[in-house]
């Protein structure tokens, strides 16, 4: 882990913390690191930098994984505090970011339990509302429908950075003992079935409408539903082998602390076993020297490894292996209500936990244009720039009277990683960029006219002798 001595000089808390947890007096620690108890204390108050030799000897020290002191876990939950302070709940307590910063900064695991806190706050609030509206239905209420298994699964999957090794490595064995053709690698995959005395079959529509796979282990039979393309059936494919072949990893990946419900640790192995998917179709090197070859045409790299936009979208997210990595992207799905379904970070974008997102993300005119790829350059209100791209993807249950449900993907990268992408070629990026931010109570700028909320670091004031383009911006010289 490399730190800078302006977030290295921001581990006093974590350090006092760890102290505290063995045990340990000043004088102690100071002695087993070799250094004075005074200097351990201005180290714990902030006021000096941790050294990398002194990191390593801390690291030895307490067992510790470098990982445990890195200062993009506390910048998250920073992020993820001043989201839940934006409620107006908090308007009377005239709460500061900087407040925010240094309860994170100096007892990280009360920033932590006032998170889980809040968080189950909303969770309770939402149940109440689910409540009410069953009741008033005459419906019976399961307490268990107002958890998000999906906010889980989403904590698991950026906490692990989208990234597991253990699943590469078990989908490239799969190649070699498949035998797998790059080009045509579904026979090989049926043939993996085969061998296992499973019949691949093809199922009709009125066999099953909406179902696209089914696997009946008493009968041995993998069914696929005739609406799904060729590559989507390879998918598919892969999936139920991860089921079938690696349901024990799957269970020993989900069995970490962050998921915590049976629903989230169900979902997270649907998701791993897409991931594994992903792997097969898309194995890792091979993936990663096209990837960086065509410049992340995602276009391209879905027609040569027969996937599809959004798989593509996903399988860039995943090149995080140490010394063989890609661009670090990120990546979001929502609906044309603006409802974020998939996110994922990688570039240090933030994106909203209880609300929406910006309205001036390119992700929601993309539905504007649909099918056509729109580029945005962005700026965030703390000077951080992205270049992101955005397209809509059209979801086809088949046939005439099936549904046409219509989403947006994003895809974006720090701008510094723009020219390594093609959809940069023929712009310029010293442009003016979109100014954006999380969610309108988070983001500072009052000159913004699509504002649907007041900023949480002003004080709402209504000025009844004026009528403003907007109700909440505060446009210069009106």
């Amino acid at each position: 882990m490399a730190t800078t001595p302006a977030q290295s000089s921001r581990l006093g808390g974590k350090i006092r913390l760890l102290r505290r947890q063995e045990g340990m007096s000043q004088v102690a620690l100071a002695e087993a690191l070799g250094i004075s108890p005074s200097y351990l204390n201005l180290i714990e108050g902030n006021k000096r930098p941790l050294t990398a030799p002194l990191l390593i000897r801390l690291a030895q020290q307490f067992h510790l994984d470098l990982k445990t002191l890195a200062p993009d876990e506390d910048q998250r939950l920073s992020e993820d505090l001043l989201e839940a302070f934006g409620d107006t709940l908090f308007d009377p307590l005239d709460l500061q970011a900087q407040d925010v910063r240094e309860l994170v900064q100096n007892s990280p695991q009360l920033a932590r339990g006032v998170f889980e806190l809040y968080s189950a706050y909303q969770h309770a609030r939402d149940g109440l509302a689910t409540l009410s509206a069953k009741l008033s239905d005459g419906q019976g209420f399961n307490p268990e429908a107002t958890r998000l298994p999906s906010e889980e699964v989403g904590d698991f999957i950026q906490q692990a950075m989208n990234h597991f090794p253990d699943l590469e490595s078990v989908a490239e064995a799969l190649w070699t003992r498949a035998n797998l053709d790059a080009d045509q690698p579904y026979p090989g995959l049926a043939g993996a079935f085969e061998a296992r005395g499973i019949a691949v079959r093809i199922h009709r529509v009125s066999e099953g409408p909406g179902l696209l796979r089914r696997f009946d282990p008493e009968r041995r039979i993998l069914s696929l539903s005739e609406l799904l393309p060729q590559r989507s059936r390879t998918f598919q494919l892969a999936h139920q082998l991860a089921l079938l072949d690696h349901s024990d990893l799957l269970d020993r990946l989900a069995a970490h602390p962050l998921l915590r419900t049976d629903a989230s640790r169900a979902l997270a192995r649907v998701a791993l076993a897409n991931y594994f998917a992903s792997a097969v179709l898309m194995p890792y090197e091979r993936f990663l020297k096209a990837a960086k070859a065509e410049r992340y045409d995602i276009d391209i790299l879905a027609r040569r490894f027969q996937t599809s936009f959004e798989q593509v979208c996903h399988r860039v997210t995943t090149l995080r292996r140490p010394g063989s990595e890609g661009v670090p992207f990120h990546f979001l799905r929502l609906d044309i209500a603006g409802n974020i379904s998939k996110s994922f970070s990688a570039s240090g974008i933030r994106f909203a936990r209880f609300s929406g997102a910006c309205p001036r993300w390119n992700a929601h005119a993309a539905f504007l244009t649909p099918g056509l790829i729109r580029t945005q350059i962005s700026e965030f209100p703390d000077g951080r720039r992205y270049f992101c791209i955005a397209r809509t993807l059209q979801k086809d249950t088949g046939g005439y009277r099936g549904q046409h449900a219509m989403q947006a993907v994003g895809l974006g990268c720090e701008m510094g990683h723009a020219k390594e992408l093609i959809y940069a070629d023929g712009l310029r990026l010293d442009q003016p960029p979109v100014p954006v931010g999380v969610t309108c109570r988070l983001c500072e700028r009052t000159d913004c006219e699509q504002r649907a909320f007041p900023p949480l670091q002003q004080a709402f004031k209504v000025e009844e002798n004026l009528r403003r383009t907007s109700f909440y911006a505060r446009i210069e010289g009106t």
